[in-house]
C-alpha cells in the first residue's frame, strides 16, 4: 500500500499546481491528474481485492465509461447535445481517450466509500451512485470553463452555473447507479481502503476550495459541496468515529 500512497501524494501535488497555471499547460495537467488517479484506483483495486476486481473495474468503468460517452457524443443521451473541442488529447469516435479513464478514477473511491458507510447492498450502489454522479457538478462546469466540451443547447441550468443541462446531471445520475449496480460483483469483503478514502474526501475538499477560491466559481463550489457532501461528509464522520 505504501506505493498507493506515493501515487496519491503525485495526485495532490498536480492537483494543487492546477490552479497555478493556464492554457496548455492545464490541459497537460487535467489529463496528467486523470492517469494519475485512474492508477491510483485500479491500483487499489488489485492490491486489496485482487487482479480479477481489478479487470472488472476496468471492464465496468473505463469500458463501460467510454461506451456511454460515445452513445451520448452521437445521439445527445443522456447527457445531452454535448462535443469535445479536441483539447484533452486522441480521440476515438469523437470522445477523449482520457475520459473513460476518469470514470475510474472516481467510481472506485466512491463505491468504496458507500461499502463504509452501510452494510445494505441496494444502499450501497444508491449511494455510491450518487458519491460518483454528485462528483459531476464540480467536473461539468470546471471543464466547460477551460473549453474541453460544450453543449449546443444547454436549455434549463443549475442557477449560477451556466451552458450545462440539469439533464446532464439526471444522466450522470442514472449512468453512476448502473456502473455501482454492476460492481456489485467484486464483492464487499473488508481491506484496507484508507488510500481510497483519502482520495474521495480529498477531491471533494479540494474541488470546493477550488472552485470557491482559485477558479471563481462560487456557484459550483456550492452545488458540489452540497451535492458530493452527501457521501463526503457521512464518510468523513465515520472516519472520524472510528478513530475516537
Amino acid at each position: 500500500m505504501k506505493a498507493l500512497w506515493a501515487i496519491f501524494a503525485a495526485l495532490v501535488l498536480v492537483e494543487i499546481a492546477y490552479p497555478l497555471v493556464h492554457g496548455g499547460t492545464r490541459a497537460a495537467l487535467t489529463v496528467a491528474t486523470v492517469v494519475t488517479g485512474y492508477v491510483l484506483s485500479v491500483g487499489h483495486a488489485w492490491l486489496s481485492r485482487g487482479p480479477r476486481a481489478a479487470a472488472w473495474l476496468v471492464a465496468v468503468t473505463t469500458g463501460g465509461g467510454f461506451a456511454v460517452e460515445a452513445l451520448g457524443r452521437a445521439t445527445g443521451f443522456p447527457f445531452g447535445d454535448y462535443d469535445y473541442t479536441g483539447s484533452l488529447g486522441p480521440r476515438l469516435l469523437g470522445v477523449p481517450l482520457v475520459i473513460p479513464l476518469a470514470w475510474t478514477w472516481m467510481a472506485w473511491p466512491a463505491w468504496v466509500a458507500a461499502a463504509r458507510l452501510t452494510a445494505r447492498p441496494w444502499l450501497r450502489v444508491a449511494a455510491a451512485g450518487v458519491g460518483l454522479a454528485a462528483w459531476d457538478l464540480f467536473l461539468d462546469p470546471q471543464m466547460v470553463a477551460e473549453g474541453h466540451w460544450h453543449w449546443d443547447a444547454p436549455g434549463a441550468a443549475l442557477p449560477g452555473v451556466p451552458g450545462i443541462p440539469l439533464t446532464n446531471y439526471l444522466g450522470w445520475l442514472v449512468v453512476a447507479l448502473v456502473l455501482a449496480a454492476a460492481l456489485t460483483a467484486v464483492g464487499f469483503r473488508s481491506a484496507d481502503d484508507r488510500p481510497m478514502y483519502a482520495l474521495y474526501l480529498w477531491t471533494y475538499g479540494s474541488s470546493v476550495l477550488a472552485h470557491a477560491v482559485f477558479l471563481g466559481m462560487p456557484a459550483s463550489a456550492a452545488w458540489g459541496a452540497l451535492g458530493m457532501g452527501l457521501v463526503a461528509v457521512p464518510l468523513a464522520v465515520t472516519l472520524w468515529r472510528s478513530r475516537s
